[in-house]
């Protein structure tokens, strides 16, 4: 009977809000008064709004309760790219590019098609990446300040699949990792998919709470760290040199791994050195050229310990064999001349073009950013809905992110996420004019 009158109460709350007849943003019942009124054990109330939970109706948010979704909006919205409308301006993902760069494709892909070993990219390569590929990768990344061996360095098909491999070569199901308690929604999933726990550290103005993650370390088995010292998605800060040390300090008294993720860390002029020129023992520092290049290119580079080379050739082996040979060809060509370096500086100043733009339109809002960033973090009042601004903006043909992808606590903030790379400047400007009026409806009147 129990069960019956359990599945009853989801159906019946899945009816009344798909149809409408709960609004979305509506505070439901606490479990206890839900129990009260139907007649049920708590528990039971407890696993009814689990379960319409699970199937994206409901969203729960510690201290305030269970709010009705709005259904419009995927759930997860920022992580699945097919969740963006073709008619919608795109605020949620960042494919950066500038103009003339199909022409260097082009160019690129003529002087290959001319080179003497082009048969040579017909046939398997090396897990790991050619040793002149490697080569040519540890050249460009020595200009950002990392001295690494050719040895040392990995080709992966881009950053994501850095990370994947990082995580199927060093953790096991069941293994904590400590996360920023608002991190990158890739490495969320990548989570999700081999059952790693991940414990939220909560976060500052300028990085994370570095009091809170050694209390865990020295109270938990966390195997790992995974951090953005420069430049964080979504929140833009880039970690000072003393944190980075005291981060470092705290890797080596209890002996998780740290997983550097430096995608977006191209943007930031002179930060401070990366983790893996200070403890390179210790750290796994993951990059590629999606963001500073083109994200169909696909190429991506880790950095490990030696010690950890062979374990992460044996997951590129078992996941893709090899990175595409012509995508690295073309990747080093333009590494080697000077390309990738002339994308990247250009990149930097669009970047810093959007962010004044971003401020100018939103101005009079609590925006969170990095002044040469691609992203921008908007905090709603404590009684606004993401979900709800999220929907309305959709109707404006505007897609952005809410902050469910990014969190990994309890807690999800009323926020969205705005991605600024993926527009032409002036459709950038006229959108952020209509979030900037949409938002002041919608959430701080």
């Amino acid at each position: 009977m129990a069960t019956s009158r359990y599945k009853a109460l989801v159906d019946a709350f899945a009816r009344d809000i798909r149809t409408g007849r709960l609004a979305p943003g509506v505070r439901l019942p606490t479990h206890r008064g839900l129990a009260t009124r139907e007649g049920i054990a708590v528990v039971t109330a407890t696993r009814v709004y689990a379960e319409l939970e699970t199937m994206g109706l409901v969203s729960r948010e510690q201290g305030r309760g269970t709010f009705v979704r709005d259904i419009a909006v995927p759930a997860g919205h920022g992580i699945d790219q097919q969740a963006v409308a073709t008619d919608a301006v795109d605020l949620n993902f960042n494919y950066p590019s500038l103009p003339g760069q199909a022409d260097l494709l082009r160019q690129a892909l003529r002087e290959v098609a001319t080179s003497g070993d082009l048969d040579s990219l017909l046939r398997y390569q090396p897990h790991q990446g050619r040793p002149q590929d490697r080569a040519s990768i540890a050249r460009h990344l020595g200009r950002r300040g990392i001295t690494a061996d050719a040895d040392r360095i990995l080709i992966t098909n881009g950053a994501q699949h850095g990370l994947a491999v990082t995580v199927m070569a060093a953790l096991k199901p069941g293994d904590v990792v400590a996360v920023d308690a608002l991190t990158y929604s890739g490495f969320k999933v990548l989570a999700h998919a081999f059952h790693l726990d991940l414990e939220p550290i909560p976060v500052t103005t300028d990085g994370p709470d570095l009091d809170v993650l050694e209390k865990l370390c020295a109270t938990r088995p966390v195997r790992a760290i995974y951090t953005m010292p420069t430049l964080h998605n979504p929140l833009g800060w880039v970690m000072s040199a003393p944190d980075r040390n005291r981060l470092v300090g705290i890797a080596r008294r209890y002996g998780p791994l740290l997983i550097e993720d430096a995608s977006y860390a191209y943007l930031v002029e002179d930060p401070p050195p990366p983790l893996v020129t200070t403890a390179p023992d210790v750290t796994v520092h993951v990059s590629g050229l999606s963001k500073s290049v083109a994200t169909g290119l696909r190429v991506g580079f880790v950095v490990a310990p030696a010690a950890t080379v062979p374990s992460l050739e044996r997951a590129i082996r078992a996941t893709t064999w090899n990175t595409p040979a012509l995508t690295v060809a073309i990747t080093c060509r333009w590494l080697d001349d000077g390309t990738v370096d002339r994308l990247e500086a250009r990149k930097r100043e669009d970047a810093k073009a959007r962010q004044r733009l971003a401020r100018q339109e939103l101005a009079g809002l609590p925006l969170i950013s990095h002044p040469a960033s691609y992203f921008a973090w908007l905090p709603l009042p404590d009684d606004a809905r993401a979900d709800r601004l999220t929907a309305s903006l959709a109707r404006q043909h505007i897609s952005v992110s809410t902050a469910e992808p990014f969190t990994t606590s309890v807690h999800t903030p009323q926020a969205i996420r705005l991605a600024l790379g993926s527009t032409d400047p002036d459709s950038l400007r006229s959108t952020l004019r209509t979030v900037r009026r949409v938002a002041i409806e919608d959430a701080y009147l």
